[in-house]
């Protein structure tokens, strides 16, 4: 086995969103049993195990958007929580994707405008991960990125209700 076989992959995307807040999006993407709400090939995600929203806690997730292969799910725990810092971690335990190893971070960031004032959010989302079959390094970054950015514009749009 050469050495691009067993060499962890790393990743990270940022996706930005404009007029919100990281506290407006905090509540949102921390909700780690809402991933169905934002991303739309996910039809379910809900508790398996622990307390919502506590380090140790299990979420199953599940997907039934690729014909001929029954649904794709993953559970997956989360590791850490940090609303000071508005970040989170967590890791995929069981799933049928190939994922072996994956351990992901997700925080938010402000952007700020030439007046230093707050303009915006950004989600950053890193990952370390064992390489996976059905994935190249650069097809993972890519779903990762494409989930990020449904998940920021479904929020975005969510804020936009609520101030309305």
């Amino acid at each position: 086995m050469g050495e691009e076989n067993t060499r962890k992959w790393e990743g990270e995307t940022r996706v930005e969103m404009q007029n919100t807040t990281p506290k407006e999006i905090w509540p949102l993407i921390s909700d780690f049993c809402s991933l169905s709400k934002w991303v739309p090939h996910v039809k379910r995600c809900y508790l398996v195990e622990g307390v919502p929203n506590e380090v140790g806690m299990i979420r199953y997730c599940g997907t039934t958007e690729f014909p001929n292969e029954g649904e794709q799910w993953a559970n997956e725990k989360l590791l850490m929580i940090d609303s000071s810092n508005m970040c989170f971690s967590y890791e995929i335990l069981d799933n049928n994707l190939g994922f072996k190893g994956y351990v992901a971070t997700v925080r938010l960031e402000q952007i700020e405008g030439e007046d230093g004032g707050v303009c915006g959010c950004r989600i950053v989302w890193s990952f370390v991960a064992d390489p996976v079959d059905r994935f190249t390094l650069e097809d993972l970054v890519g779903f990762i990125t494409s989930v990020a950015q449904v998940m920021a514009k479904r929020m975005e749009q969510s804020i936009s209700l609520v101030r309305d």
